[in-house]
């Protein structure tokens, strides 16, 4: 999807290729020129190649030109031409477009985009409409069937049923080989419908939500477009692309997309029900992440004398850092570590939920004393929310203060201990959840701990702080 100020929306590193959620607007145009310097005389060119004329050729003064060849990118996108749909977000008051993205048709008036293509829409019917544009420029309304928000996907109805249509690639993920060719299409930054080679890399590690690595161009707009093998049968469906990288996109498999086309209604939903499906699936979207999150346990991490937990799950990555190298030199040195798992999932263009954090920071006084120290400890316990607070989702946040131990006196240290909440306005029993842990056993070294929950029942939270404070324990 796009927007008319042709921004990337950041989160983090990534950006869903087609919402108006702007964190961090890049935009470079790059033009790329080209000039061949063709200036030798006709007797060189007589002397070295003589003209000839053969079937399928033309002579003409003196030169001649080969037949055009057609390629398997033409070939696709001759064939995918008349399936493809742009869809436009707009005023339902003035009829202004908000944002735009692609979509692909896999029935006779049904059709596959992305939940973010359409996300205004479902969360504000009444501010909102959606129009569909072909590659013929027929245009129509249409509307949300269902959606699937923990896989970016949403199933729509257009108002005339069309001939032709996709057909999903029946071959499991697992048989797909690394570097085959895979085709992107959509319509990029609203300049027409194109189409994108690029190679099939493997699943995305490290990542929660299953994508499959697409080494193409996918640009904003052609969210919710196809990507297709070189027979034209649909691998995946558009979704993001990173900011941080050359070429490095992401598809959603389309076994998702054929999960949600046999499992949706056929009859639109009342648009007002639409936000109530979003909170029921967003809620058991999380009840399942922060189940596997507490069942994939926690593994020792040593800092100084401590042991702290960090998440065996293999969709968290963890970076470390260090103020060793500041000038001038720190009166503390601080090693940290921060993990956060790839678990985020779209709502809204200024909501992204799922994420955990966790870290841990080795604080030791190179000349500060006891009371210097802990004063300087007491600044690193601040509340550090992974997004802003923002009145529109959440209620303010609330903390409590206590001194307690994290595990048995004879394993671990006293710590203290700061919980702080705030809850969804629109998701009921869903909070934001921070837990940090200040060790209180020595003068001059301290660990400061912390575990962020985004969008976690209260229950799951209480046990993964649980969890969290068993492991800080003291090196053995």
């Amino acid at each position: 999807m796009t927007t008319g100020k042709h921004t990337l929306a950041s989160s983090g590193v990534s950006a869903m290729i087609g919402c108006n959620m702007v964190l961090a607007p890049r935009f470079v145009l790059v033009l790329l020129f080209a000039v061949a310097m063709l200036c030798r005389g006709t007797n060189a060119i007589a002397q070295n190649n003589q003209p000839t004329t053969s079937p399928g050729t033309q002579q003409s003064t003196g030169m001649t030109r080969a037949a055009p060849v057609s390629s398997t990118a033409e070939r696709i996108f001759e064939a995918a031409r008349g399936k493809l749909l742009q869809i436009r977000t707009e005023l339902a008051a003035s009829g202004r477009q908000t944002t735009l993205g692609s979509a692909f048709l896999v029935a006779g008036d049904l059709a596959i985009t992305n939940y973010h293509v359409v996300s205004q829409y479902v969360l504000e019917p009444n501010l909102y409409r959606l129009e569909y544009f072909t590659a013929a420029n027929n245009h129509g309304s249409l509307q949300v069937l269902g959606f699937d928000i923990a896989n970016d996907l949403a199933l729509v109805k257009i108002d005339r049923a069309q001939p032709e249509h996709f057909v999903f690639d029946p071959r499991k993920l697992e048989d797909l080989i690394k570097g085959e060719q895979l085709y992107a299409m959509g319509n990029p930054l609203d300049i027409g419908f194109a189409i994108v080679e690029g190679t099939y890399n493997g699943m995305v590690e490290r990542s929660y939500t299953p994508h499959i690595h697409f080494s193409g161009a996918v640009n904003p707009g052609m969210s919710g477009g196809p990507a297709v093998a070189r027979n034209g049968d649909v691998v995946g469906i558009n979704v993001a692309t990173r900011l941080d990288g050359e070429l490095v996109s992401f598809l959603v498999p389309a076994q998702y997309a054929v999960a949600l086309l046999a499992h949706a209604p056929r009859d639109p939903p009342k648009p007002e029900t639409l936000r109530a499906e979003l909170g029921r699936q967003l809620a058991a979207r999380q009840t399942e992440l922060y189940a596997r999150l507490e069942a994939a346990g926690l593994q020792a991490a040593a800092f100084g004398p401590y042991v702290a937990g960090e998440s065996k799950a293999d969709w968290f990555t963890c970076w470390g850092q260090t103020n060793a190298e500041q000038v001038p030199k720190p009166r503390a040195m601080v090693e940290s570590t921060n993990c956060s798992s790839e678990s985020d999932i779209f709502v809204a263009g200024d909501l992204s939920v799922g994420r955990v954090f966790v870290t841990h920071s080795y604080i030791r006084s190179v000349d500060l004393n006891a009371f210097q120290f802990a004063t300087y400890v007491a600044r690193q316990n601040g509340l550090q929310w992974p997004a802003r607070w923002r009145e529109k989702w959440y209620t303010p946040p609330r903390c409590t203060q206590d001194f307690i131990r994290a595990a048995p006196a004879d394993i671990g240290p006293p710590v203290e201990a700061i919980w702080c909440a705030r809850a969804y306005k629109d998701f009921p029993d869903l909070y934001d959840v921070a837990l940090t842990t200040i060790t209180q056993d020595r003068n001059r070294e301290a660990l400061v701990s912390r575990l962020s929950l985004q969008a976690v029942t209260y229950e799951a939270a209480r046990s993964l702080a649980k969890q969290f404070l068993a492991a800080l324990q003291w090196q053995k």
